[in-house]
């Protein structure tokens, strides 16, 4: 089976493009942030903050997450639920930085997405995967772009499904969340060594798909 890593800070577009690219290669598409956005769903729906470790740790136990694929698309399954539709809010994603953060619940997704691996062709994006969670992945890419320039790509994506929004609480959101992936203990945000580094800063959607699916190609020759 073959694996490649797609890392990146937050809305940098990884899940867009991974996924576009999976199509045309025909490889199966994991966004294991959907997986840390459904534990933050489960603390949200139950009342405990993501930020107290031991009660999110105490917790997990009672937690049933998995990825299934249906028709070429991703759905994340939350305890029997399809949740994929309640992951993207702006507090999920500040609550899955904050879990994402504890030891204990990496340890608690990782066999998961490895398994995927094993069994599949595979685009998969995140935050450590070619550092951490593949490490042996055929093709490594830390996708980036500027901090203003994903906030801008997000402000937008918000106005266009009605949310009310402002860019500079956009711009400071995406700084903070750099800012807490790139200095958390385990499993910080960083290319793998080995990693091929994309600025996406400036292209539109279909330049960047282009250009990661290209580089796929290139790679696996």
């Amino acid at each position: 089976m073959i694996a490649i890593a797609i890392d990146g800070p937050a809305g940098a577009g990884k899940s867009t493009i991974a996924k576009r690219a999976a199509k045309e290669l025909d490889f199966i598409y994991v966004d294991t942030g959907a997986l840390y956005r459904a534990i933050a769903l489960y603390m949200m729906r139950h009342g405990i903050s993501a930020n107290d470790s031991a009660a999110v740790v105490a917790a997990l136990p009672k937690i049933s997450v998995d990825i299934v694929h249906e028709k070429g698309e991703q759905r994340v399954i939350l305890n029997g639920e399809g949740v994929s539709d309640y992951i993207r809010s702006s507090e999920v994603s500040r609550g899955a930085s904050d879990v994402s953060a504890i030891p204990e619940v990496r340890e608690f997704l990782l066999q998961l997405q490895r398994d995927l691996a094993e069994k599949n062709n595979v685009i998969m994006d995140g935050r450590d995967i070619g550092t951490v969670v593949l490490p042996e992945a055929k093709i490594k890419i830390y996708l980036f772009a500027s901090p203003e320039d994903r906030a801008h790509r997000r402000f937008q994506e918000m106005l266009e499904k009605g949310v009310d929004a402002e860019f500079s609480s956009v711009l400071e959101e995406i700084q903070q969340r750099d800012y807490n992936d790139m200095n958390r203990e385990i499993a910080p945000l960083r290319p793998a060594e080995d990693a091929v580094a994309v600025d996406t800063t400036g292209n539109t959607l279909e330049e960047s798909v282009e250009l990661i699916t290209n580089l796929i190609k290139e790679c696996l020759g």
